[in-house]
């Protein structure tokens, strides 16, 4: 899957257009074989819009247009779904020495595999941050969230548990007892919980079906002021989910 968005910004294609160059971005190997005469036929458009498309697009024609798409199409094909380095950047922390990559791979399956219930996002104070993170994130991705903190009223979440598919939590100690409630509730309400925490064994994590733990350097620093890794390795950790997410929709 590959996004056309920023190539689109500003060119003011009709929807016959865009239909066309998703196309011959999709078929990119195959499109100069076809020429604009098959392509228009594929279509069922004429030439001319071919050539419209070309000239909006800011390209000569045609064949310069293929040209310049094509090492787009491959860079975006092959980025950081084979580029071992990626996986490698994760070996000098401690993210998988405390997670199971198999745990990892099962979070962005069943994130997949999620189509018509929310996942619902639950975090206080620092940790806020981070679920604002994860919450864009799925949201880019196309899944359908919602955010709470501890700021919202109660009835954000259990007004909504029958629609709740997916419940994440985010606490760094694992103990804040907001949080600590929600997860509870959610497991008396069978609804499947995957929780955020520190390395310790903590409350939270407990009570989670699936649970990711992060390496926290200060963990009586409860004013987060003093220098800690934790939501950052955290939100590699999101990146890593991510990257197996991608991989899940390139082989379908």
């Amino acid at each position: 899957m590959i996004d056309i968005s920023k190539l689109l910004q500003g060119k003011n294609l009709t929807e016959t257009e865009e239909n066309v160059l998703r196309y011959i971005i999709e078929n990119i190997d195959e499109v100069m074989d076809m020429g604009v005469r098959g392509i228009a036929k594929n279509n069922y458009t004429s030439t001319s819009t071919i050539m419209r498309l070309t000239k909006k697009m800011g390209y000569t024609g045609f064949i310069d247009m293929h040209y310049r798409l094509l090492p787009l199409v491959k860079n975006a094909e092959t980025s950081t779904i084979s580029d071992m380095s990626f996986i490698n950047s994760f070996t000098s922390n401690t993210l998988l020495e405390y997670n199971k990559y198999e745990d990892l791979k099962y979070f962005s399956n069943r994130l997949h595999q999620l189509k018509n219930k929310f996942i619902f996002i639950y975090a206080t104070g620092f940790s806020s941050i981070a679920a604002e993170y994860i919450y864009k994130k799925f949201l880019v991705l196309g899944k359908k969230c919602i955010l709470a903190t501890g700021m919202d009223s109660v009835g954000v979440f259990e007004n909504n548990l029958e629609d709740i598919g997916l419940f994440i939590v985010v606490s760094r100690s694992g103990e804040t007892k907001l949080v600590a409630d929600k997860a509870q509730t959610a497991r008396e309400n069978h609804i499947f919980m995957v929780s955020l925490t520190n390395e310790a064994d903590n409350t939270i994590s407990r009570l989670a079906n699936l649970k990711f733990r992060i390496k926290d350097d200060n963990k009586l620093d409860d004013r987060n002021m003093m220098p800690n890794t934790f939501f950052a390795d955290l939100i590699m950790l999101i990146e890593l989910f991510v990257y197996e997410y991608y991989k899940i929709l390139l082989e379908e």
